[in-house]
C-alpha cells in the first residue's frame, strides 16, 4: 500500500470515528485528567509557551494544556481529520480559550516553516501513526533546540483487558492477524524498552519514561460498547469490511467480554500506560 493511500485510509478512519469521538470526549476528559497532567508535566509545558498538540483528536488534551500556557501561550491543536478540528474548535470557544489554533495535517506534512515549538506532546495517537520513527523525526525539527516531545501510549495486553480483549475478539471476528511489531497498533509501543529506543533512535535525548494508571468509569458495559464502537477509529476500522451480521455478531461478543467490568455500582477497569519524554538536542 502506497503512503498516500495508507494516509487516505487513516483520514477516512478518523474522519468517520470523529463524532464519536467528540460524542463521548468528556469521559477520556474526565478519565485520562490526572494522565494528561502528567504527560503536559513530562513535556516541560509551562505559561508563555507555543506547544504542538499532535493527532489532538477532539481536543481535551489541547485544552488541559492551553490552561496550563495562558493567555501569554499557545496551543496548536494537529489532526489528520477535519471534523476532528471543529470540534476542537467548538470545545475550545465553549472553554472561554482564544489560545488554541488548529492545523489540519497527518505528522510527516508539518511544514518546517511553522514559527518552532516550545514543546509537542501526543495522547493516545503515536502508536497508531504508520511510521512512529519518521513522525519523531518530523517532530524534531520544528521544536526549538532543547524543547521537549511526549508522548502517552498504552502499555501491553496482559496490562489492558479492557483494550486488549475486544481487539482480540474482533480480529477473529475479521479474519484478521494481530498488528506485527513494528506496524501501528494500540499496544505497538507499550512494551519494556520500545519507547525509549524509538526516541533515541529519533534523535531525542535526555529520555525519560513513566507508568501511569487511568481508571475507566462509565454507567454500564452497555456504554462502553457503545463509546468503543462510536469512538475507537482502531477497532471500527477491523471489522469495517465485514457485512451488517457479522458486524454484529463481532460486536455482540465483545458485549459479552465487557459485562466482567460491570461491578455492583456500575461499569469500571483500569487502563496501563507509558508516557516517553524526550528533548530536541540543543
Amino acid at each position: 500500500m502506497t503512503d498516500s493511500s495508507v494516509k487516505s485510509n487513516l483520514r477516512n478512519t478518523w474522519e468517520s470515528a470523529a463524532p464519536g469521538w467528540a460524542k463521548w470526549e468528556h469521559v477520556f476528559a474526565t478519565n485520562l485528567s490526572g494522565a494528561t497532567d502528567t504527560l503536559i508535566d513530562m513535556a516541560g509545558i509551562r505559561p508563555g509557551m507555543r506547544v504542538l498538540d499532535l493527532a489532538c483528536g477532539a481536543g481535551s488534551q489541547s485544552i488541559q494544556a492551553a490552561m496550563r500556557v495562558g493567555a501569554g501561550g499557545e496551543v496548536v491543536a494537529s489532526d489528520i481529520s477535519g471534523t476532528m478540528l471543529e470540534h476542537v474548535r467548538r470545545n475550545a470557544a465553549r472553554a472561554g480559550l482564544q489560545n488554541i489554533e488548529t492545523l489540519e495535517c497527518a505528522v510527516d506534512e508539518l511544514d518546517e516553516t511553522l514559527a518552532p515549538f516550545d514543546a509537542a506532546m501526543c495522547r493516545l495517537g503515536l502508536m497508531l501513526f504508520p511510521s512512529p520513527g519518521e513522525a519523531l523525526e518530523s517532530v524534531r525539527r520544528v521544536l526549538k533546540p532543547g524543547a521537549r516531545f511526549a508522548a502517552l501510549v498504552f502499555t501491553t495486553p496482559a496490562n489492558n483487558p479492557f483494550m486488549a480483549q475486544p481487539m482480540a475478539i474482533l480480529l477473529r471476528h475479521a479474519g484478521k492477524s494481530p498488528p506485527a511489531p513494528g506496524q501501528p497498533g494500540i499496544f505497538a509501543l507499550g512494551g519494556d524498552g520500545v519507547m525509549e529506543r524509538l526516541m533515541n533512535d529519533s534523535g531525542l535525548g535526555d529520555v525519560k519514561t513513566q507508568h501511569v494508571r487511568a481508571q475507566l468509569v462509565l454507567p454500564s458495559a452497555s456504554d462502553a460498547l457503545q463509546l468503543m464502537q462510536e469512538a475507537a477509529g482502531a477497532y471500527r476500522a477491523v471489522v469495517a469490511d465485514l457485512d451488517v451480521a457479522a458486524r454484529l455478531r463481532a460486536w455482540n461478543e465483545v458485549y459479552e467480554c465487557l459485562k466482567q467490568f460491570d461491578v455492583g455500582e456500575g461499569f469500571k477497569t483500569e487502563l496501563e500506560l507509558i508516557i516517553g519524554s524526550g528533548a530536541k538536542p540543543g
